[in-house]
């Protein structure tokens, strides 16, 4: 029986009713990671024998009378969480080699709920990144085109949940990060409000944004693993203590009259012409849901992407000073003295992208520049945090593309620097608000994924699980796979 693209609900009927065992379908994500990983690049480590001895425990917690939804399901993680006696990397060159002496609070959660860790997933280098290229361990590939990026920074967990390798990966989502590469990938992709999901033992890149979530195909999956990472946590001061629903019960709630938005800004010139046919069809769907379509203007949107990319590289800056090959991090051979410490171990263990955004922050936080770049960012960020708060109070959902484009080619020389960053403009606003946001598949163009996002008010996950989740009942393009193991 092979289960390589059934879902995380599908999987637990077969442990329930004993068609399968948690070793047999963690065997199964094993073998497929062996065979199809080579080619993708989406796992960079692997503990097979931790990974089957949690499923043997799982089956027997099963056997005990444990009913919990999500006890033996194998699932991967994205290498920015620290796992316990597991390689822990941020797929950077600076953290080659460490292991954890802890679990993250999500990773521990999910261990909690008798989910079996696979291994870890690849991602942008310190998830600075909207392609999965800037990898210290080299770029992830799209399981759609292996020719092509599966998005970034958690495009390793993308990749993988799309090829089926494990029916869930975490990601981490700071401008986009979750929902860009769930769009090019083809899968379903969480955002949770910031403040929902501990950040604790996840390795920081941007503190005021940075927000974990899960990468599923459903949005069913997403809302039974979004319940056990969920909640308030003593570790982390930024975490919200509000009481965390029962998502997957609410899923078949009513969304007749609901309200959705359609911002006028996410179908400007930024936005493929294919793109945004699928998602005007999209769009049309959720009518026949019953849902009302609202037009409604987001005028900032355009300044959002200049916005993050002042503010996340200046945190980014502060967060990454520590590693400096004293305290932490890669340490250079043979310094003649700190200076040369300093600068060698930061330059051997840094990548490009991550020095780029480091000097980016540097400069935006010095005293010559701090008035003139960082507080007028967070100005801004202020005044499109409130013009999402203001269509919010009018409409329920907010409902657009998730990017401008379907995935494009790895190595690309014709996209600059900037058009990298601009793979983010619909997603950014999200990140800078707070909000939460979602990507599902939305539609296929010339052979690839497009998925259209949803964002909805503070704490509001509930109203876009239940929307994704009955848009998911109309359509089939979640359903739809890669194919690999034919082209293999």
């Amino acid at each position: 029986m092979t289960c390589c693209y059934e879902t995380i609900e599908g999987m637990r009927g077969k442990l329930t009713s004993g068609a399968i065992s948690s070793v047999e379908l963690t065997r199964e994500s094993i073998n497929r990671i062996t065979d199809l990983n080579p080619s993708l690049n989406a796992v960079i480590t692997v503990n097979e024998e931790r990974a089957l001895d949690a499923a043997a425990k799982a089956d027997a917690a099963r056997r005990e009378g444990n009913s919990s939804p999500l006890l033996g399901i194998p699932m991967l993680h994205k290498d920015i969480f620290c796992t316990q006696n597991m390689p822990t990397t941020c797929a950077s060159k600076m953290l080659e080699g460490f292991v954890a002496p802890y679990d993250a609070t999500v990773v521990k959660r999910l261990n909690g709920a008798g989910m079996v860790t696979l291994g870890k997933c690849n991602m942008d280098e310190f998830a600075m990144g909207s392609s999965n290229e800037t990898s210290h361990f080299g770029a992830c590939k799209n399981p759609w085109d292996t020719a092509r990026v599966p998005g970034g920074s958690s495009g390793g967990s993308a990749s993988a949940v799309a090829a089926g390798l494990a029916p869930l990966a975490t990601g981490t989502d700071t401008g986009g990060s979750i929902r860009q590469p769930a769009a090019l990938c083809g899968i379903t992709g969480l955002k949770p409000t910031y403040g929902r999901v501990s950040r604790y033992g996840m390795i920081a890149f941007a503190s005021s944004m940075d927000q974990a979530g899960p990468m599923a195909r459903t949005a069913e999956d997403c809302a039974l693993v979004l319940e056990a990472m969920a909640g308030a946590d003593p570790l982390d001061s930024t975490c919200s203590d509000q009481v965390v629903p029962a998502y997957s019960a609410h899923l078949g709630d009513c969304v007749q009259g609901m309200r959705v938005g359609v911002p006028k800004e996410f179908f400007a010139n930024d936005l493929n012409s294919a793109v945004a046919e699928t998602i005007e069809a999209s769009l049309k769907e959720l009518e026949k849901l019953g849902a009302k379509l609202v037009d409604v203007s987001l005028p900032s949107t355009s300044l959002g992407v200049s916005t993050y990319y002042v503010i996340a590289p200046a945190e980014a800056s502060a967060n990454l000073s520590r590693y400096d090959g004293v305290r932490y991090g890669y340490r250079c051979d043979n310094p003649t003295d700190l200076q040369d410490l300093y600068l060698r171990s930061r330059t051997e263990g840094f990548g490009e992208e991550v020095k780029r955004r480091i000097l980016i922050g540097a400069f935006t936080l010095s005293a010559a520049s701090y008035d003139q770049y960082f507080m007028k960012a967070q100005q801004v960020r202020r005044l499109i945090s409130q013009e999402y708060e203001d269509v919010l109070s009018k409409v329920d959902v907010i409902a657009g593309p998730s990017a401008p484009n379907t995935a494009f080619a790895l190595n690309d020389s014709s996209k600059s620097i900037t058009d990298m960053y601009m793979e983010d403009v619909f997603t950014i606003g999200a990140n800078l608000a707070g909000l939460p946001a979602m990507s599902v598949p939305a539609g296929i163009v010339e052979g690839l994924p497009v998925g259209m996002q949803l964002i909805g008010r503070r704490f509001g996950e509930v109203d876009l699980l239940r929307l994704a989740h009955q848009f998911q009942q109309r359509t089939t393009w979640h359903t739809l796979t890669p194919k690999m193991e034919e082209r293999h």
